[in-house]
């Protein structure tokens, strides 16, 4: 199947957000440089994990390269989601890289294969013809510091944890396993 690959190339927003209210949010990667915005749809762990490996990312090639990385970033991108937010598609795997050339880091979401297949790993950063749909931006390090930090804040926005079991708690409580199965 012929892939559609949606490339940016240090892009004026690449954000994460959410449509929905807390414990019925769906989770977006947003992309827009002028007039074109894509949107892609992924999971809450998928976007702790991206903040994740990407602030680790930032770190070790600060150590590495003794490169100028700031550690910390402003989020100055407080905005929503950029409307109609049109999901591209779901993403099954993502890739993160160091581009030393241009001394930028390269983030890239793909979509499931066809049916239950996993995403072949091959796939991930690769500019072949066929496979998955793909979203690939590069970004400075300045944009993925103030990434992670905005991402961070749109997950903690969430529904606030059990102080027992560490599960979402709903606005009318839970049914906390360690209350037995007593709602708090």
């Amino acid at each position: 199947m012929s892939r559609q690959l949606y490339v940016f190339d240090r892009p004026q927003r690449f954000v994460t957000g959410t449509v929905g209210q807390p414990g019925d949010r769906t989770f977006y990667l947003q992309v827009s440089d002028g007039p074109r915005t894509v949107s892609v749809a992924l999971e809450k762990t998928q976007v702790i994990v991206l903040a994740d490996r990407m602030s680790e990312l930032l770190d070790e090639v600060a150590n590495r390269q003794n490169t100028v990385v700031p550690p910390d970033a402003v989020v100055n991108d407080l905005d929503p989601l950029h409307s109609p937010v049109d999901e591209e598609f779901r993403v099954a795997a993502m890739g993160l890289a160091w581009d030393a050339d241009s001394a930028a880091v390269v983030v890239e979401a793909v979509a499931g294969g066809d049916g239950d297949d996993p995403v072949d790993e091959d796939q991930i950063l690769s500019d072949a013809d066929e496979g998955p749909d793909a979203l690939r931006v590069k970004i400075t390090p300045v944009a993925a510091r103030a990434f992670v930090e905005r991402a961070r804040r749109v997950v903690s926005a969430g529904r606030p944890p059990c102080p027992l079991c560490s599960l979402p708690l709903d606005s009318e409580g839970h049914i906390c396993p360690r209350q037995n199965g007593y709602r708090r």
